[in-house]
């Protein structure tokens, strides 16, 4: 892939047309793209990777250019990349473009020269959409990973309530912060040679999840003043037993 986004560069730097429209169709590993004159005609169409790399060995040298690519895992930071190096970056809203969302002939060649030539005519047909700056998208990111590790505590919570079930027992207590390897002292030895790992492992999660917890508080309170707002007063809390809307990020604003 290195020595297709090379060639990809050098092809790139003779264009020296003032209007250029381009369509980047991202892929996860390598990426098309279709670049049209200010007529409409192709002038080239090529893959590259998808890579921070290749997308400033193709795109730097270019003329400032008008570039359109679609919403997805990648276009965040192909986006920012592409604003550095000066160009127009346009997102589309995936879904809302029917001609690519809705094609059934899926071809990344196409799509790229389709994105193009409807950026050309009008970008407000590819329905755009503005990403969150990457501040926003790294504190989300700390959100999202505790989500993904409370899901996989879940997981292994009902594992571990179901094979205790299968023998005929229960695991006392219901709150998944408090599960630990003392649940099993009141099972079968065989059971908990096999629970006892997977409690430790419950246990540790938690101890993760509650470093999120901290680190999340820590975000919105220093970045986002205005969810303090939105907790119930103190009295509420310690009456109710009411946990802070922060390190469970319920109140957090989208970012």
């Amino acid at each position: 892939m290195k020595k297709i986004s090379t060639a990809a560069a050098r092809q790139t730097k003779n264009l020296h047309e003032d209007k250029l429209t381009i369509g980047l169709d991202l892929g996860d590993r390598s990426s098309w793209y279709c670049v049209l004159d200010e007529t409409g005609e192709v002038l080239l169409e090529q893959k590259l990777a998808t890579s921070p790399k290749a997308m400033k060995e193709v795109f730097e040298d270019m003329p400032r250019s008008r570039i359109a690519l679609e919403t997805g895992m990648h276009s965040p930071w192909v986006s920012r990349v592409l604003s550095g190096l000066g160009h127009e970056v346009i997102v589309a809203h995936t879904r809302n473009v029917r001609l690519i969302g809705e094609s059934r002939k899926k071809d990344d060649r196409l799509d790229a020269r389709t994105l193009a030539r409807l950026a050309r005519i009008d970008p407000q047909l590819l329905c755009p959409v503005k990403h969150r700056s990457a501040k926003a998208q790294a504190d989300l990111t700390v959100i999202r990973a505790r989500a993904g590790l409370v899901r996989s505590r879940t997981a292994l919570i009902n594992t571990a309530r179901g094979l205790t079930k299968s023998y005929g027992g229960r695991l006392r207590g219901c709150n998944p912060r408090n599960m630990n390897a003392e649940k099993a002292q009141e099972l079968s030895p065989e059971l908990q040679a096999a629970l006892v790992p997977l409690l430790a492992a419950i246990e540790s999660l938690s101890e993760q999840i509650r470093e999120y917890n901290e680190q999340i508080a820590k975000i919105a309170k220093e970045s986002y003043p205005q969810v303090a707002r939105l907790e119930p007063p103190a009295r509420y809390r310690r009456c109710s037993g009411h946990r802070p809307a922060g390190p469970e990020f319920r109140t957090v604003p989208t970012f």
